[in-house]
């Protein structure tokens, strides 16, 4: 007989995993490795940072400069469709622009004055000049990119040699190609803005000597002759007809929508405009006015004496003696504008000698000068046409029914009309209002099923990856992990039926015998017992006639092998 072992029957999970059967095994592996791997992408799908956009539009060059750079830094990134954009997590997007723009990145297609650093030794003043004009090129490309509705741009300077010998000397001029961004455009100002920018960038050179284009090749910038476009003044002229007739026509819908309702009044204004612009001026002289309300101009006076003496010295007084000669002399008058009288006074003459006075006085003559200009935009005219619809209502009963316009409320609001366009019969304006029931809008309504209507696709698309994974673990691990888990359960089970008395200890021959004993039944079995304490019972007997042969069916649990 051989010393007795003392066998603990308590297998482990490794032990029990020995135990099955190798298709369990591998299920078993293979459930807990796939659940572990959906575990883990849904994890990690869940927690996917959204990407940004960090620089789009590159160059090559700066484009591979910087997906390096990024791969130095341990950023991650990807492209966006059509490979347009390099996108980065959005809580990096910042940090990495800033920690590029240390490193000089992107440097840019376009380059500016710094090529002038650049020089080297031995060039001509030819490359000087060429280099130079490339760098201004290049700075005014830089500054016009900047503004925000223009997504790329090229300058060309056309800069003539200027020689001193030449005596007409040729201007300089450009040209402007740009690239806007998508749903952006350039109003006057900011065209205007850049043919400033570039004529005050080059010396002596002519703003209507700038060109600017699009992409298109259309001309964005005023020609030579002074026109925008091809179309010249007729384009600033349409639209402000444009915004006129747009005026008359909220005016009429303002006064009319409250009282027939938002959508059943319908107006269209035409304004015949008089952009012609006339110049004309009036001179005006009124009639002569009296010599004491006339303003004076200039008066002369003349006074000659002829003769040896005066009328004094010389002797007696000459002429026919009376109540005439006695007199003095009246005072000299002369017509306005006309020509100076001489008037010789009655008995100034005498034999020897003669006096002669003489005053011209000029007056001032009136005189109005009116110079009138015509306004440009002078409404000549202005045609209105107005539809409403009838009357629309819908009873308790929910019958509906149409009710046109009476002749006074047609009138009542053909008059509210011209008044809100201000109505001018000289003028030789028109209102129509016309009343006409609408004609009905079909709305065709497909009827969509629920799988195809928008919001429950939107909603499937978004809650299919994590019903799918969901849906997936639960598939691994009902079809290989409980099962197998099962299987563990059921081992378990069968060894706690043979541990629940305790540890069996067993003697075990050298060359132990495997009979096949049938399970005696207990002797004088007391009255009462239920079935399991009955096998317990008939367990123990076995354990104290046979210990051997309960030994090798231990040890062959133990070691899962099949029992013999």
């Amino acid at each position: 007989m051989s010393a007795p072992v003392a066998i603990s029957v308590n297998p482990s999970i490794l032990q029990r995993f020995n135990g099955m059967e190798q298709g369990q095994r591998m299920r078993l592996i293979m459930g807990v490795v796939l659940f572990i791997a959906i575990a883990v992408v849904g994890l990690v799908m869940g927690r996917q940072a959204e990407w940004r956009v960090l620089y789009s539009n590159l160059a090559d060059k700066d484009g591979g400069a910087v997906i390096a750079q990024l791969g130095t830094m341990n950023i991650p990134y990807k492209y966006s469709d059509g490979g347009g954009a390099i996108l980065v997590p959005a809580d990096r997007v910042h940090d990495a622009r800033l920690k590029l723009a240390s490193l000089g990145l992107p440097k840019g297609a376009v380059s500016g004055f710094e090529m002038m650093e650049s020089n080297r030794f031995g060039m001509t003043q030819f490359q000087e000049r060429l280099t130079f004009q490339r760098g201004l090129e290049g700075e005014l490309t830089r500054s016009i990119q900047s503004i925000s509705s223009v997504a790329n741009a090229r300058v060309h300077l056309a800069l003539p040699n200027q020689n001193g010998f030449f005596r007409d000397q040729q201007k300089p001029s450009a040209s402007v190609l740009l690239s806007l961004n998508p749903g952006h455009s350039l109003d006057k100002a900011q065209l205007a803005g850049i043919v400033h920018l570039v004529a005050s960038s080059v010396p002596e050179m002519d703003p209507n000597a700038v060109s600017v284009l699009d992409d298109t090749g259309k001309l964005l910038s005023k020609s030579a002759d002074g026109s925008a476009n091809g179309i010249g003044v007729d384009a600033e002229q349409l639209q402000y007809a444009q915004q006129l007739e747009q005026v008359y026509s909220r005016r009429i819908l303002d006064i009319l929508e409250p009282l027939v309702g938002v959508q059943n009044v319908r107006a269209q204004v035409t304004a015949e405009l008089d952009f012609s612009q006339s110049e004309s001026t009036t001179e005006s002289h009124k009639p002569n006015l009296t010599p004491e309300s006339s303003a004076v101009r200039s008066q002369q006076t003349v006074e000659s004496i002829n003769g040896v003496g005066s009328a004094a010295s010389s002797g007696p007084a000459a002429g026919v003696p009376g109540a005439t000669s006695n007199q003095p002399p009246t005072s000299s008058t002369a017509p306005i504008n006309g020509q100076a009288q001489a008037l010789t006074a009655a008995g100034q003459t005498s034999a020897n000698g003669s006096t002669k006075k003489e005053s011209i006085t000029n007056y001032e003559v009136d005189k109005t000068v009116h110079v009138v200009k015509g306004a440009s935009g002078m409404v000549k005219r202005i045609n209105a046409a107005v539809v409403i619809n009838n009357f629309n209502k819908t009873d308790d009963k929910g019958k509906f029914s149409s009710t046109p316009l009476t002749p006074a409320q047609i009138e009542q609001m053909t008059a509210l009309v011209r008044e809100a366009v201000g109505f001018n019969k000289d003028r030789g304006d028109s209102v129509n209002l016309m009343n006409a029931p609408f004609a009905a809008e079909k709305i065709e309504v497909v009827d969509l099923p629920l799988w195809r209507q928008p919001a429950v696709v939107d909603l499937a698309q978004s809650l299919a990856w994590p019903l799918g994974t969901l849906a997936l673990a639960l598939v691994v691990l009902l079809g290989f992990v409980k099962p197998a888990l099962k299987t563990l359960t059921e081992s378990r089970s069968h060894d706690g039926l043979a541990l629940r008395e305790g540890q069996l200890d067993a003697f075990e021959s050298e060359q132990p015998e495997r009979p096949q004993l049938a399970a005696p039944r207990v002797q004088n079995e007391p009255p009462g017992m239920t079935e399991s304490e009955l096998r317990m019972e008939e367990a123990r007997k076995l354990t104290r006639d046979n210990p051997a042969a309960v030994a090798n069916i231990v040890k062959t649990w133990i070691n899962g092998e099949a029992p013999a």
